[in-house]
């Protein structure tokens, strides 16, 4: 049995994971699996690695199936040994770098392999297999890289529709955004302003020697990311992980106190916090997986914060009782093409047609949306996408059917690409593809 604290443990976790992804699955829920198996001792270190291995060779993915066609033309089977081949090859194809902070020497990730393939029965027949593709590599690295590299989908690291349709949207920065989502999130912290200021919890983080830096009104972002348990005052509530971009909802919906909001499609309840903490209000959380209210339960128990958990469907009314709302946010099911860095499985587990039927399921649910809020009162629009048709296409169609009045909101937010001066002036350059669009209802 593997040792939980060695290299070829989190590259066999790793493997399983990608094989998951490549069935399906998405992959915080392929790593929830790999973590749960019944006689594995998994501590946080170990899943802290596994987990770092199956997003480094998600953002890879492209390029190192490229080079598996040529070390091995006859895909290697069963499929977790590919798989196994696939992590490998991402640690020995990888420099350091921003992409990949932490890099591993060659010769050990290829000895880790063969013990990994060995300690498993589907693969120990295939460990000399093992040994010889990852070697091969090393000496032909340099032929090897410069032959794949010609291919789009080796080069960035997304499949080619995902390329062709990001060049025909965005001519003049499809390459800042392609590079965007192949590099790490930063870490940045949503400040509970009912518990503290944004002044006094920078105070708190430099005296835990953590640099920070204020990013927004309530946002500040970590110089170095670190694990969720180690967040000075995270347990107590005094701060939450939530992206600068996303923290842009509860100020565009000018909250305030003794008003009654829905947070439509809330889980995992980032935002239901934050508008919680912006106004004393009367909020319904809504969400159609039961699973998933528990996950906001347990989110607001830690803010110490309480809202009205509802599991319905956005797209119908059985929910609702009936009493309108001031305020609603409509953060829709999309693509998530936006937040791709954060889970760089996205790209491989969606299809082109899945844009165009996600816009037809967003569009009932927010003409659903529109029938529950008051006369003059503001529905805000979000969604994690890239694609126009799933944001501002769906926007203006949306104001069109409902005859709803627009009022000033970002629009689409672009990673790594700065907003136009005197938008968003606060917000940096290094935030999600959300899109946001605010709408009000005439009398």
């Amino acid at each position: 049995m593997l040792k939980s604290d060695s290299l070829a443990f989190a590259m066999h976790g790793a493997a399983l994971a990608v094989l998951q992804v490549r069935a399906g699955s998405a992959l915080p829920q392929a790593l929830s699996n790999v973590f749960s198996r019944s006689g594995i001792d998994m501590p946080p270190q170990a899943r802290g690695a596994v987990q770092d291995l199956s997003y480094r060779t998600m953002r890879a993915l492209g390029r190192v199936d490229a080079l598996l066609t040529r070390l091995a033309p006859k895909a290697p089977t069963p499929p977790v040994l590919h798989a196994l081949l696939c992590v490998g090859l991402t640690l020995i194809s990888t420099s350091a770098s921003a992409e990949s902070p932490q890099a591993y020497n060659a010769h050990t990730v290829v000895d880790q392999a063969v013990t990994a393939a060995a300690s498993d029965a589907d693969m120990a027949h295939a460990k000399g297999m093992v040994n010889a593709v990852l070697r091969r590599f090393l000496r032909e690295r340099d032929s090897l890289m410069q032959d794949v590299m010609r291919e789009p989908a080796a080069f960035w690291n997304y499949p080619v529709w995902w390329i062709d349709s990001m060049k025909s949207t965005y001519p003049t920065h499809w390459q800042t955004l392609l590079a965007a989502g192949n590099l790490q999130p930063p870490m940045t912290l949503r400040v509970n302003r009912r518990r503290t200021t944004v002044a006094a919890y920078l105070d708190k983080l430099s005296q835990s020697n953590m640099q920070a830096r204020q990013v927004g009104n309530d946002a500040v972002m970590l110089e170095v990311a670190v694990p969720v348990v180690r967040i000075p005052g995270f347990a107590e509530g005094l701060a939450s992980v939530q992206d600068a971009g996303a923290q842009l909802a509860a100020s565009l919906l000018d909250l305030q106190d003794g008003m009654r909001v829905l947070d439509a499609c809330a889980a995992p309840g980032g935002k239901s916090g934050h508008l919680l903490e912006t106004a004393d209000i009367d909020l319904t959380a809504l969400d159609n997986d039961a699973r998933r209210i528990e996950r906001i339960a347990e989110n607001l128990q830690r803010l110490q914060l309480s809202a009205a958990l509802t599991t319905g469907d956005a797209t119908d009314k059985a929910w609702w009782d009936g009493k309108k709302f001031d305020r609603i946010l409509a953060d829709v099911p999309c693509t998530a093409s936006g937040i791709v860095r954060r889970h760089p499985d996205i790209r491989w587990l969606r299809r082109k047609a899945d844009s165009a039927q996600l816009a037809t399921l967003s569009a009932q649910i927010l003409d659903n949306l529109w029938q529950m809020l008051v006369d003059d009162g503001k529905l805000l629009f979000v969604t994690c996408s890239l694609w126009p048709q799933e944001s501002e296409a769906q926007a203006a169609a949306f104001a069109k059917r409902n005859q709803a009045i627009r009022l000033p909101a970002p629009g689409q937010l672009l990673p790594g690409v700065a907003m136009p001066e005197g938008t968003c002036a606060s917000l940096p350059e290094d935030h999600d593809g959300l899109f946001y669009a605010l709408f009000r209802k005439p009398y």
